[in-house]
Formats: structure tokens, C-alpha cells, sequence
């Protein structure tokens, strides 16, 4: 591992072959389960940075983050067939980096395609779930918001600077993210974009794109209840942005049926929430610590 400040490079051979990368925070912090975050479809584990930093390094109950590059994303090596860019070939990559780290079990925290992650992880091994974290995603995916993000990314703007892309987000997402202050942009533009020779680029590779190609959005999706039943005796905190396009406010209101389930509506933020805003930090580390006395007390 090459030592970063609040963090170590992991890199790890998927079960394919290919090399993929994580950043590991607290690798100290055992006594706590360690929480493994999942990011969206085209997002990396910069996502995650402040989250990951706030929960290494509370004074109680800090924890050991792995926070994932699925192949094609971050530091992951790009797959030459795109048919390997699916929820199941990732699932099985990342129970590849766990075993790598030799983790077990753990807590997961899934942004959008990193809770359909997750729901697939409950059906494979549900004993490496400690509790999840489902960020602006649940069983139900709307047809209206996967189509206004392919539409997005076919059209991906091309900045040269910082000041370009934070316009180019701002202008594309600022309606549904009121909330956000100009330092949440600037930290989610150096997430999303990596610097090269031509300017700035997104990083992820450019044919997942085409991975949303073929998806007829113009009928409903097929729903993952029976998975989400699966999760019944997980403690579950499901985050909805209050101007989500993609987890309807119906839909979460089916989730509160799960018998272990706490809920927060973001108010000002679509999809999906930055999770270093708002109180998030803290509401989810509250919520760790809940079910991990739950859990250990049952």
C-alpha cells in the first residue's frame, strides 16, 4: 500500500484478472466493524473522501473504511469488454478486495448503483452485511431518472479547468441541489474529473456510456423487492434526496416497511445526496453505532 495522507492505495486482482484499486482509511481501527462504501455508475471512492475521514477519525467508535474503484472507474484498470461493466461481475469484485483485506463482514454504504451492489451482495453472501447504508436508491429504480443520466452522460461536457466543470455541474445540476455551496461543487468536480495533457476528463472510461445503451426507458424497470425482503434482518438507513429523479418518495415510503429501517429525506439535494453535507456525517456514524450495539446485544 502507497501511504496518502488520511489513507493507503490498496490494489488487488479481480477474479478475472484485472487489476482494481480501493483506498483504505483507519487501518488501525478493529474494535469497530469496518464500513465498505460503493459508489455510483460512473463515480470512483473520491466520493467518499470526507465521509471516510469523519468516520476513521471520530474520537468514539472510529472505523476502518474501504471505499472501491469498480473496474473501469478511478485507479481500476478499464475492462476491454464492457459486457464485465454489470452489478454481478462487480459484486464478485468486490468480495475479492474483502478478501484480499481479509474483512469478513461489514457495514456498506451504497450510492445509487453501489445499493443495487449491495442488494445483489444479500442474495450472494448476506453474512458479509453488518447493515447498510442505501443512498438515493432502493428496489424501485425510475425509468424517468436512469434516462435523464444517460442523457447527461451522452452529452458529457468537456472542461479545461476547474472553473469550467463546476459551471458545466452547476448548470446541468444546480435546479435539483439548491443547497449546495460553491466548496461542495469544487469538492465534487475533483471527485468526477482527473487532469490530463487535453484538459480535464471524467474518470471513468467512456464506453460505460454504452452500457445504458440498449435499455428501453421508456417502460418501468424491473423492481428488486424480493433482494430488498432479503435485507429484512439488516439494520438498513435508507437517504432519499428530497429531488431525487431516481428513488421516488413512494417508493422510500415502502422501504419504511422493512422492520429494521431508519429514514432521512435531504432537503435542497437531489441524486444522489453528497454525504459530507447536511449533518450526514454524523447521522450516519449514529446510526453504525445503533446497530452495531443492537447487534452485539441481541
Amino acid at each position: 500500500m502507497a501511504s496518502t495522507e488520511g489513507f493507503s492505495d490498496f490494489f488487488y486482482a479481480s477474479p478475472d484478472g484485472l487489476q482494481l484499486h480501493a483506498r483504505v482509511y483507519g487501518e488501525a481501527n478493529s474494535e469497530h466493524w469496518p464500513v465498505v462504501c460503493l459508489p455510483g455508475l460512473t463515480r470512483n471512492c473520491r466520493d467518499f473522501h470526507e465521509l471516510a475521514l469523519h468516520l476513521s477519525r471520530r474520537a468514539e467508535g472510529s472505523r476502518k473504511i474501504v471505499a472501491f474503484d469498480y473496474r473501469g472507474r478511478g485507479q481500476s484498470v478499464y475492462d476491454p469488454d464492457i459486457g464485465h461493466y454489470n452489478i454481478g461481475v462487480e459484486a464478485g469484485d468486490i468480495l475479492a478486495g474483502l478478501a484480499a483485506l481479509s474483512i469478513e463482514a461489514a457495514a456498506f454504504i451504497g450510492t445509487s448503483r453501489g445499493g443495487l451492489i449491495i442488494h445483489v451482495l444479500g442474495t450472494m453472501r448476506p453474512a458479509v452485511l453488518k447493515a447498510v447504508v442505501l443512498n438515493d436508491i432502493g428496489p424501485v429504480v425510475e425509468a424517468s431518472g436512469l434516462a435523464y443520466i444517460r442523457s447527461y452522460l451522452e452529452q458529457t461536457p468537456k472542461p479545461k479547468t476547474h472553473a469550467e466543470a463546476i459551471g458545466a455541474q452547476c448548470g446541468a445540476h444546480g435546479s435539483d441541489f439548491p443547497a449546495l455551496t460553491e466548496a461542495d461543487w469544487e469538492r465534487m468536480v475533483s471527485a468526477l474529473y482527473r487532469e490530463t495533457d487535453e484538459g480535464l476528463v471524467p474518470d471513468f472510461d467512456p464506453k460505460l456510456v454504452d452500457t445504458l445503451a440498449g435499455l428501453d426507458l421508456t417502460q418501468p424497470l424491473a423492481d428488486l423487492w424480493p433482494q430488498f425482503e432479503a435485507l429484512a434482518a439488516i439494520p438498513l438507513l435508507a437517504i432519499r434526496g428530497a429531488n431525487s429523479k431516481l428513488l421516488s418518495a413512494e417508493t422510500l415510503e415502502q422501504m419504511r416497511k422493512h422492520p429494521c429501517v431508519e429514514t432521512i429525506t435531504v432537503e435542497g439535494q437531489g441524486h444522489a445526496p453528497f454525504l459530507e453535507t447536511g449533518g450526514l456525517p454524523g447521522a450516519i456514524a449514529a446510526f453504525l453505532d445503533r446497530a452495531e450495539q443492537r447487534i452485539g446485544s441481541s
